[in-house]
């Protein structure tokens, strides 16, 4: 499709962005700077994006400049309030029913971009040339870096957090000249860094000083008067006083280009394993840019585009990405946010490393006190000295001003008695996972308690009912299970007990939306819904091993599906100790299903904290370790193959995941999609793991039918 087709594009659920005009007098400056600012007339929240209409506003403004009199020295770009740009609207792609249609209207869309932005970034206006400039004021990613690559120069305030090329994270690749651009402005290694590794390392973000340090912008500037000053700035450029070009580092080619674009290609295969195109499709595009001339360049970037467009790993990214967008911020199948009670002051039973991490979280982001208690005094101190020093580390990264590090300690403190409890509005106990101290520690509570007080375990597997069975208030105790670490998981599983009433699981879901994770409200089964399948999933690796698959290959068995780390390296980061009390209560629970772990019992009672060797190869299989997984040294029953592990590992997946929906654990299939990717990290091309397992026939002929309808989370 030619760009004589583009025209034609629509999009009628576009939230369309503007390119306001106006024209700013620089001093000494003979001709005004037309000024765009990019605007979809909605505050921060809802970012600005483009779709096609927004793009022929980037030209309509172009063609307004052109005609302006008298002409222009200068065009400046800049956005709203917060935020340049964020790039393209998404739902453009999914809006198409019909999947023939996507490539051509794809195709259409990145030349129109192209066309648009290399229009405001040459500066080409009635035959004269004029230098352009990229004001970025806020958040820029994707097409709204791009058009800012398009510009001549840039100036970014000291106030951006997120400056990123995010598509390979999404699915796609740069597709408004970004795999053009970027390296042959800060040369191919620091490309690879912001368009591949920064996007597979869980879709990374640069702030403003480390843009300029890369060499993305030309200059930093204080928040404050940002614009005022990068116009004086561009005045500076214009007068000639300054040439901010001459200040950049020389882009290498040859041999350090070609380094450059193998290191992406192994960090891509250390990722992803082949399992998705879009990297390296962009690696491609990287390795054109060092010959090509620009045309050649961006007609290659709108062909890749269009052909990553129609592959069922964006279908099911995109649905992974809606999901987290819409889905994890307002949860399913809970009641009215209105019954929730409010938080005034939080105790924490514990002290130990996950108990300070949740007193830190509390405290950090509800704004009230919070009190640790444990029953030894060294244990105590040592618990709120560990939240301390890292208040005291996020002061030092600048995270926390001194005057909120100051005051967020002394929100902090410890008491060996519960009494310092009795004013607290919620409490939550972070003890040893044993049912007989959880419910013990439950019964004490409530002797000290107001009887609305809400009451919460963050137990990892057990019966939240059991535990709060012999309560007199069982109605308002419920299960917030955080996943380790805490401040980096944004995940946590709102467990409802037989008794748990509203009002508690409104205000624990209202609590989570205030600490800033994302809920899945879940029943009360053993190990609730990640843990379950996680265990499920790895069970069947362990289990091979017992039976000889040798480790290396049985880990290796999943590399296909691109996960974000193997399941004996996922063992070693959660510790074996705590995998294996998940495995035997459900073993306890569901005998059928989950073998009994006994080769990870060995690992634990010989004090093994993981399987690879401590030395050397960081991927090294320990022979230690090994010996101690096999339990059927003796055994003449055939050793499964590594795809024989593969196949195993995902039907056990498909059939759990069947059970958890039909007996109503969680809402929906894609509550256990939401699960894999907020809880453990599971890439967005898998779309979590139920499109996959419907796309490569599992779903049917495990269970009989698929967990979604055809179209969702995928082409057709």
């Amino acid at each position: 499709m030619s760009s004589t087709d583009t025209p034609t594009l629509d999009h009628p659920g576009e939230v369309v962005t503007h390119a306001h005009v106006r024209y700013v007098q620089v001093p000494e400056v003979a001709g005004p700077i037309a000024l765009i600012t990019l605007d979809n007339g909605m505050d921060h929240t809802r970012p600005s994006t483009f779709g096609p209409t927004g793009l022929r506003n980037l030209l309509a403004a172009a063609a307004e400049i052109e005609a302006h009199a008298p002409a222009v020295s200068a065009v400046a770009v800049t956005g709203k309030p917060f935020v340049f740009h964020v790039g393209a609207d998404l739902s453009f792609r999914s809006s198409f029913t019909d999947p023939r249609a996507i490539r051509p209207a794809i195709h259409a869309l990145s030349e129109l971009g192209h066309t648009a932005m290399r229009r405001i970034g040459a500066g080409r206006l009635a035959g004269a040339r004029v230098p352009t400039f990229a004001l970025i004021n806020g958040a820029a990613m994707g097409g709204g870096l791009e058009l800012a690559l398009h510009c001549d120069y840039r100036a970014v305030s000291g106030a951006v957090a997120a400056l990123a090329l995010p598509e390979v994270f999404l699915g796609v690749v740069p597709g408004w000249g970004g795999t053009q651009l970027l390296p042959n402005l800060v040369g191919a290694d620091r490309a690879v860094t912001i368009a591949i590794e920064n996007p597979l390392s869980q879709n990374r973000m640069l702030n403003a000083a480390a843009a300029v340090e890369l060499g993305l912008a030309d200059v930093l500037l204080e928040p404050a008067d940002f614009l005022e000053e990068a116009l004086r700035w561009a005045g500076q450029v214009i007068r000639g006083e300054i040439d901010p070009a001459a200040a950049r580092t020389p882009v290498r080619r040859g041999q350090a280009w070609a380094d450059a674009v193998a290191r992406g290609r192994g960090l891509a295969d250390a990722k992803l394993h082949g399992a998705a195109p879009a990297a390296y499709r962009a690696l491609d595009l990287i390795e054109l840019a060092e010959t090509a001339d620009l045309d050649s360049g961006l007609a290659a970037e709108a062909d890749a585009l269009a052909d990553v467009a129609v592959t069922e790993e964006l279908a099911a990214s995109l649905y992974a990405f809606d999901l987290v967008q819409k889905r994890a911020r307002r949860p399913v199948g809970g009641p009215d946010a209105s019954l929730a009670r409010p938080v005034t002051k939080v105790g924490v039973v514990g002290a130990g490393l996950m108990a300070s991490q949740l007193a830190l979280l509390f405290a950090r982001r509800l704004e009230v006190p919070v009190v640790l208690t444990d029953v030894d005094q060294a244990r105590l101190d040592a618990g709120v000295a560990a939240v301390h020093t890292e208040i005291d580390n996020l002061s030092a990264r600048g995270r926390l001003s001194p005057d909120a590090a100051s005051r967020l300690k002394a929100s902090v403190t410890g008491s060996l008695g519960l009494t310092a409890f009795t004013d607290a509005d919620l409490v939550i106990e972070a003890v040893f996972e044993d049912p007989a101290v959880k419910r013990q520690v439950l019964t004490d509570l409530e002797a000290v308690l107001s009887p609305t007080a809400l009451l919460l375990t963050n137990t990892s597997a057990l019966s939240v009912s059991e535990m709060a069975s012999g309560l007199a208030h069982p109605q308002r105790v419920a299960g917030l299970h955080f996943f380790n670490p805490v401040a980096v998981l944004p995940l946590v599983e709102v467990v409802r007990g037989r008794h748990t009433d509203d009002a508690a699981i409104a205000t624990t879901l209202a609590v989570a939306k205030k600490i800033k994770k994302n809920a899945v409200l879940t029943t009360d089964t053993p190990a609730f819904a990640l843990n379950r399948l996680l265990i499920r999933f790895m069970g069947e690796v362990l289990g091979a091993i017992e039976d000889g698959t040798p480790p290396a290959e049985a880990d290796q068995a999943l590399e296909p599906l691109g996960l974000p780390m193997s399941p004996l390296a996922l063992l070693g980061l959660v510790g074996p100790a705590v995998v294996l009390h998940v495995a035997e209560t459900l073993h306890a629970a569901y005998p059928d299903r989950f073998g009994k772990p006994e080769g990870l019992a060995r690992l634990v009672a010989a004090g093994r904290t993981g399987v690879y060797a401590e030395h050397g190869d960081p991927h090294e299989i320990d022979q230690q370790a090994a010996e101690l997984l096999r339990v059927h040294a003796d055994s003449d029953a055939p050793v499964p193959t590594g795809e024989q592990v593969r196949e195993a590992a995902l039907a056990a997946l498909a059939e759990e995941i069947r059970i958890i929906l039909d007996d109503g654990v969680v809402a929906e299939a894609a509550d256990v999609d939401l699960c894999l990717i907020l809880g453990a990290g599971w890439p967005f091309h898998l779309g979590g793991i139920t499109p996959y397992l419907d796309r490569t026939g599992v779903s049917e002929k495990i269970t009989g039918r698929r967990f979604s309808p055809p179209g969702v989370a995928s082409i057709s």
